[in-house]
């Protein structure tokens, strides 16, 4: 996977624990490529994490890219080295964008959900509906009006463009917002789009379920947290492609067996987060073990991907189209 040379060209507090950092071309004549809302970059830091950021400046920018980053306390390193090591001037590598989180910008309508630092590309979002004039709706959701990033560049914009916005903040409400009340009677054939914390996420899809919304979408920061159906154990994964068969023992990725076997599959947060190692399936033995935080449940369901860093076979044979 080719990385773009970026350079810090600015870093700006935009709420308690939460920083946007610019990134700009560091080779001259050399430019990003465009994005689409709802793309997100991986940063590959000095201290050898890669971690992955949603971009929230428009999407008709050329020559930067803007990310949000939230010094999480539970932090195993990315977004405090960001915080604590990463300043203005320094060069690192970035990967090109990618979107797990695609806004379907013909939808009659779109409801774009916030959870804290969850705004990021959800910001990227309606700043691309506001300029297409398209319908949008915002909630904004934060433990505080503190914590709450871009609430000023997000209020003049919706007062320009009359975006109807309805601001939650759990400290002035008494808990966290009942997303099934907030978001009932929007509209069967609306597109639902929320990032957030995971029991926000998990709230939002029951929320959409209950209400009977069939264009409901999430992006998450984590993978999620499953039961596996059985205790994880070895079986064979043939790479139809490259016409090699390689052993998955217990306790070892996919994505991790297949390079020690000498093959190279796109990859980059190693944590199911990222849809770098997003890979088709063409046939398995016993289920998927889905492990990631990107599918959705019918794609879970319909058996034909996976995230080969953190995903697995519960049967003896896995084929892959790698």
């Amino acid at each position: 996977m080719s990385l773009l040379r970026a350079r810090v060209h600015t870093m700006r507090h935009e709420a308690d624990g939460i920083v946007s950092v610019e990134f700009r071309p560091a080779t001259a004549g050399v430019s990003f490529p465009a994005f689409a809302a709802g793309s997100h970059i991986d940063l590959h830091l000095s201290n050898g994490l890669v971690r992955s950021y949603s971009l929230c400046n428009p999407c008709s920018d050329s020559g930067r890219y803007v990310v949000g980053v939230l010094n999480d306390r539970n932090s195993r390193g990315g977004s405090r080295f960001v915080h604590q090591q990463l300043r203005v001037g320094q060069v690192i590598d970035i990967s090109a964008p990618r979107n797990n989180f695609e806004l379907h910008e013909d939808a009659p309508k779109s409801v774009l959900v916030a959870g804290g630092i969850g705004v990021t590309p959800i910001f990227c979002m309606l700043q691309r509906l506001v300029a297409l004039g398209r319908p949008v709706e915002l909630v904004y959701c934060a433990r505080t009006r503190k914590e709450a990033a871009f609430v000023e560049p997000i209020t003049a914009l919706a007062a320009e463009a009359k975006v109807p916005v309805t601001w939650h903040f759990d400290d002035e409400q008494g808990g966290p917002p009942k997303l099934a009340q907030l978001l009932e009677g929007r509209g069967t054939d609306s597109h639902l789009y929320c990032c957030g914390p995971t029991p926000m996420l998990d709230a939002f899809e029951k929320a959409g379920e209950q209400l009977g919304y069939a264009n409901a979408h999430i992006e998450r920061f984590a993978t999620v947290v499953v039961e596996s159906p059985v205790e994880t154990h070895g079986f064979e994964a043939v790479c139809e492609k490259s016409g090699t068969t390689v052993p998955v023992p217990g306790g070892k990725s996919i994505l991790d067996a297949l390079i020690d076997a000498g093959l190279n599959p796109d990859h980059s947060c190693k944590e199911g987060v990222c849809g770098a190692c997003e890979t088709p399936v063409l046939d398995f033995d016993g289920e998927l073990d889905h492990q990631d935080g990107i599918l959705t449940k019918i794609e879970r369901q319909s058996g034909k991907t996976m995230m080969i860093c953190v995903s697995r076979c519960t049967g003896k044979r896995l084929v892959l189209d790698v």
